[in-house]
């Protein structure tokens, strides 16, 4: 574990002295790479920094108490003792973490569908606030959203939306925010004043690039027709909207946010890449689920991960158990004590069953 460590100390070092040198600045691919690298490691430097610095003063103390008569000063060396070995058993675990292996799709953008459920209405209107409140928290990361394909309802609901996330660690957070999301209050429609329970879906998928997910053309049936929105509403007069139909797996996009043809097919094109690449990494997380439980990557659309109660503002995330009374703070975009409670669950499950 030291010698690991003590590489990752000197590639740092390393990669410091590098950013400073006018030759790399001068290149920006050079210089974004060493700025990623230096990222990466910094934490887990840091860390150990404190870890050695512990058990050197630990060490320290421990001399002192061999070596000195004095009754003070040994009762100080004993505390001091007692404070950095506890602290260094603490930084031990963090370390054990930040050792985890990375999910190779942290680094990503992520496209997002939200889709209400059972409820009819009132699941399109649920799907409209989690759309409002993932796009209100990636503001608040400082993440750019964009909309690829929105179905919306009379209301004001949505009965399906497509969007991409984009911006740094995106995927590394929001990944655990697939599966069933479930609503219970008295809807807008409910004149009799009964708490309803509907439900909308939604899946987290990484962004593809062309390298992640090979298409052979001849697979895609194109087709475009003209966009349109509820109620008539938007209408577009040329069909620039567009149909990609994935014919070896029949899976179908539509875009129609964009008035320019080729961007709708760009988008779509993203999706499409996403929805395959996410096919693919559900085969192998099934075929690995046995090994090794884990909060992410079932993505499993049907497993009932959260409610939303009105009534008593509550919040309970169901895979950890958390209860958080502040509703409104959540829909709002305050998903941080959520998340990174299941992030410290799901690292904790990767130390359960991985020790090596």
């Amino acid at each position: 574990m030291f010698e690991n460590l003590q590489v990752f100390e000197n590639r740092y070092e390393e990669i410091t002295q590098k950013l400073y040198d006018p030759q790399s600045a001068g290149d920006p691919e050079v210089f974004a790479a060493l700025m990623k690298e230096s990222r990466e490691l910094e934490p887990i430097v840091t860390v150990y920094r404190d870890y050695c610095r512990c058990l050197k003063a630990a060490e320290e103390a421990r001399e002192l108490l061999e070596e000195s008569g004095d009754r003070e000063l040994r009762e100080l060396a004993q505390q001091e003792l007692k404070d950095n070995e506890a602290q260094a058993e603490e930084l031990q675990e963090q370390l054990k973490i930040l050792l985890l292996p990375k999910d190779p799709n942290d680094g990503k953008n992520v496209i997002m569908e939200i889709r209400g459920g059972t409820g009819g209405e009132e699941a399109a209107l649920f799907a409209y606030d989690l759309y409002r409140m993932y796009t209100a928290y990636a503001e608040r990361q400082g993440w750019r959203t964009e909309i690829v394909n929105l179905n919306e309802t009379e209301l004001g609901g949505f009965k399906e939306v497509s969007f991409l996330v984009d911006g740094e660690g995106a995927y590394s957070r929001l990944k655990y925010e697939s599966g069933a999301h479930r609503v219970q209050r008295v809807p807008e429609t409910e004149t009799q004043g009964r708490i309803h329970t509907s439900a909308a879906t939604v899946a987290v998928m990484p962004e593809a690039e062309e390298v992640d997910v090979e298409i052979d053309p001849k697979d895609l049936q194109i087709d475009t027709f003209r966009s349109s929105g509820a109620g008539g509403q938007h209408i577009n007069k040329t069909s620039s909207a567009i149909r990609i139909t994935h014919l070896p797996t029949g899976m179908v996009v539509e875009c129609q946010d964009e008035r320019s043809q080729y961007k709708n097919k760009d988008k779509a094109m993203k999706v499409l890449r996403a929805r395959l690449l996410s096919r693919e990494q559900e085969k192998a997380s099934a075929e690995t689920a046995a090994q090794r439980r884990s909060l992410v990557g079932s993505g499993d659309r049907s497993e009932r991960i959260r409610t939303y109660n009105f009534p008593q503002s509550r919040v309970t995330d169901h895979r950890i158990g958390l209860t958080l009374y502040k509703l409104e703070e959540v829909l709002s975009g305050g998903l941080d004590e959520i998340i990174n409670g299941l992030i410290t669950a799901d690292r904790t499950a990767q130390l359960e069953n991985d020790p090596g």
